[in-house]
């Protein structure tokens, strides 16, 4: 036998392994979430009533769309912003996180007036992101919008 034989080479360490593995099941698991993140467009419509302009503050922003692109009792979902903008009265618009509450997948479908995510089935209201529907416990964050003329800007 050789002194070789007799010590073998030392491999990585048990916890270097083990969270190795951890974070490789995370990475899954987030990416599972978020696989429609490219999402953009879901348009619905409902009835709704007559209502003013929101904005969330001062001028200037980037722009996602004209006003014209969100449909009343709908809305669209802006991934790359992750934010859903939407109509739920005539002339009235409202912008929320578009990361579902529940696990955190993006959030997809807009119409009659509800915003719904696609993994669990979560559902929102689209004026104030409340929940209408479980799993999720929790509303869907406000985000800030401004609308000028037909611009909607995220503030």
């Amino acid at each position: 036998m050789t002194s070789e034989s007799l010590h073998p080479v030392p491999g990585p360490a048990r916890r270097t392994v083990v969270a190795a593995v951890g974070a490789a099941g995370i990475a899954v698991a987030l990416t599972a979430c978020g696989a429609d993140d490219k999402a953009s467009d879901s348009v619905g419509s409902g009835d709704g009533g007559s209502g003013g302009k929101s904005s969330g503050g001062g001028a200037g922003g980037t722009e996602l769309a004209k006003t014209a692109d969100i449909p009343e009792g709908g809305g669209k979902v802006f991934a790359d912003q992750g934010v859903v903008v939407t109509q739920p009265a005539a002339g009235t618009f409202k912008a929320f996180s578009s990361k579902c509450t529940h696990q955190g997948c993006a959030v997809k479908g807009i119409a009659n007036g509800v915003i719904t995510c696609p993994c669990h089935g979560s559902q929102f209201s689209a004026t104030d992101g409340s929940v209408k529907k479980g799993p999720a416990t929790s509303a869907l964050a406000a985000a800030n919008i401004t609308v000028e003329g037909d611009s909607i800007k995220l503030a």
